[in-house]
């Protein structure tokens, strides 16, 4: 979602590159081994897909050895009917119009962004499915969701020989790690991937408390996901402030590097918008902490209220 067109009228992340802008964080990423690219239809309403397809295209990347990830829920014709949602109907016309955005044949990853409580489970699986052998995508994965669901609707599959979900992209960071109660396990048991959401919190975990910086300015997504729980977040950002500096290393990395050392996590999907943030990311898997530093890390946490929505 780092990529789209800028600007409040084109989406709720005005703060995205547009595709100069891109191009050359895309690219450090590229040279920096990165191939696990995800994007939504939803972000900056289809801009992000456009630009991820482009840059795709433009530096000449191998198909075959790339992962291309997006989702379908959120509403792309807002007031519509039809508009959003995981109905057969909206999964079959949105599945065709991202390929179209992305200029591909086919995405690696095709994920339900949240769960569509108006639709019934079997026909949402059954819908994946058929993306699934239409050619249209390889795998189906599953974003935010209560575990009683995914697990509900796995046996669905299960029962119809219906395709699984490989993989699921909950939100886990240092300030919110309530999926280490029933996700995790549950996904570690059905051997599926965690690309975990917002790894850094919106920026809460890259930088100290309160820091002001041109994407917060106008980001009014990260306090509708945080801000409720402000007064305790403060004090795990502090302690990582504090642990980072101990060990000589950014917040980012610090915070980066604890989420890698968790076995159930795949591949924590990174928003960048800059070549510094690429490598500042990157450079976190030559680290290994302590387990008295992951410790430390993991004191002041306190429970948080479990969401589905967000």
């Amino acid at each position: 979602m780092s990529f789209g067109r800028p600007g409040k009228e084109n989406g709720v992340f005005p703060w995205a590159r547009d595709y100069d802008d891109a191009k050359p964080i895309f690219k450090k990423a590229v040279d920096l081994g990165i191939n696990y690219f995800d994007t939504a239809n939803v972000y900056q309403m289809g801009t992000s897909e456009e630009i991820t397809g482009r840059l795709i295209r433009d530096l000449g990347l191998d198909r075959d050895e790339i992962v291309v990830a997006t989702k379908v829920h959120f509403d792309m014709r807002p007031g519509k009917p039809n508009g959003g949602g995981s109905s057969r109907k909206n999964i079959m016309a949105e599945i065709d119009h991202s390929l179209k955005r992305l200029g591909l044949d086919y995405v690696d990853l095709y994920q339900i962004h949240r769960l569509d409580a108006g639709t019934p489970m079997e026909e949402i699986m059954e819908a994946l499915h058929d993306v699934v052998k239409s050619g249209k995508a390889r795998y189906i994965g599953a974003s935010t969701i209560f575990a009683w669901q995914l697990e509900r609707m796995q046996n669905i599959a299960e029962q119809h020989n219906w395709t699984k979900f490989v993989s699921l992209q909950p939100q886990y960071n240092l300030i919110y790690r309530e999926e280490e109660r029933e996700i995790m396990p549950l996904c570690a048991d059905r051997k599926m991937a965690v690309v975990p959401w917002s790894p850094l919190a919106g920026g809460r975990c890259a930088h100290p408390w309160g820091t002001v910086t041109e994407r917060n300015k106008i980001d009014d997504v990260s306090p509708m996901v945080w801000n409720a729980t402000n007064d305790v977040d403060k004090i795990v950002v502090d302690n990582l402030e504090k642990t980072a500096k101990e060990h000589g290393r950014t917040m980012a990395q610090e915070s980066l590097a604890w989420m890698l050392s968790k076995p159930y996590v795949t591949a924590p999907i990174v928003g960048m918008t800059s070549v510094q943030h690429v490598e500042e990311a990157v450079s976190a898997l030559d680290i290994t902490l302590s387990e008295e530093e992951i410790a430390a890390l993991e004191a002041p946490y306190v429970p948080h209220i479990k969401t589905g929505a967000f």
